[in-house]
């Protein structure tokens, strides 16, 4: 992708998504038989380019060097002009949070949530794990979650995303991600680890199985209360099915549902250090290892309405220079 143009084809379609720091292109994957697509010059990524915002360079560089099957592929960048665009591969179903809180009457089906968890599982468990660095992805949520065809997931917006050393206990590094699913400790510290992905894994798995937000409002109440916290409720008082999506109407697999539910209250944990690895937590997922044990009812911090207003809220990230992760 040269630095300013886009594509040279005008039957080619792209579809344009405002991303956190600029607009994000995607469109459709070239034909299997060829490697590269034939409307797109894809350049190297920039490394120090005169006013590019370090979001915008962070997730080109580190995007650009990942391949997954459950990571949205970067297909080409431009930042020609005033401009700073990114071009992936078309996502048909768009983002998880289209699905878990459209207005119509689709409900996605309790197959498709297993597999989408099973998929973001395994997106973040090579991010932190299997490729050559540790990669903090720090906005894991459904809006960052997209959906292929066959409505696999591919996670995307690499644009808060920092590298870390393997074995390296420390980096600095800026408070980030979106209220909801930012860890607590992790927002009281000032500390950030692989720990943090994986509470905002475990926010995100109880929001495929409930169909609720990060924030339960009661009406009568001034502030949300933490999807964790509803969840660990109805697990307390017997009646842990009742956080199942109500619109599945029992259409869902009695194990599957306790297996995400309980792994995701376990990722939800306030103190990161009783978390399990994301690999731990896909291992349970995958039924390779036993349900892990859950601790007595813990009471997580009350968050602001604000924080029930959904997966697509802005990403922040604070310019206050902080300690940082532990990467496993």
């Amino acid at each position: 992708m040269g630095t300013d143009s886009t594509t040279s084809s005008p039957t080619r379609d792209i579809y344009v998504d405002p991303g956190m720091m600029g607009t994000d292109l995607k469109t459709p994957p070239p034909p299997q038989d060829q490697g590269v697509d034939p409307y797109l010059d894809v350049a190297p990524p920039p490394t120090s380019v005169p006013d590019l915002s370090p979001e915008y360079i962070s997730e080109v560089g580190i995007v650009g060097k990942l391949s997954h099957k459950n990571l949205v592929k970067l297909v080409g960048w431009c930042h020609g002009g005033r401009e700073l665009l990114l071009v992936y591969e078309l996502m048909p179903n768009a983002s998880l949070d289209k699905h878990l809180h459209s207005s119509t009457n689709h409900v996605l089906p309790w197959t498709d949530r297993y597999k989408i968890s099973l998929g973001l599982g395994s997106a973040i468990l090579y991010l932190h794990q299997e490729w050559e660095q540790c990669v903090l992805h720090r906005d894991v949520k459904p809006s960052n979650v997209m959906l292929d065809a066959e409505f696999n997931a591919k996670l995307g917006d690499f644009g808060l995303a920092r590298l870390v050393e393997k074995g390296r206990r420390s980096l600095t590094t800026a408070l980030a991600g979106t209220m909801g699913y930012i860890d607590p400790e992790c927002a009281y510290t000032g500390r950030t680890n692989t720990k943090s992905d994986v509470y905002s894994f475990g926010v995100v798995l109880l929001e495929i199985a409930s169909g609720r937000k990060p924030g339960v409002v009661d009406a009568q109440e001034e502030y949300a209360i933490p999807l964790a916290q509803w969840v660990w409720e109805r697990h307390d008082s017997g009646c842990f099915m009742d956080a199942i999506d109500e619109r599945m109407r029992g259409k869902f697999d009695d194990q599957e549902a306790e297996r995400m539910l309980i792994v995701g209250l376990s990722c939800c944990q306030l103190n990161s250090s009783l978390r399990p690895s994301i690999r731990e937590a896909v291992s349970v997922l995958l039924f390779e290892s036993p349900l892990p044990v859950l601790p007595v009812a813990v009471h997580m911090p009350m968050v602001g309405t604000s924080a029930a207003t959904g997966s697509s809220g802005d990403s922040i990230a604070t310019s206050k220079e902080l300690d940082g992760p532990e990467c496993m």
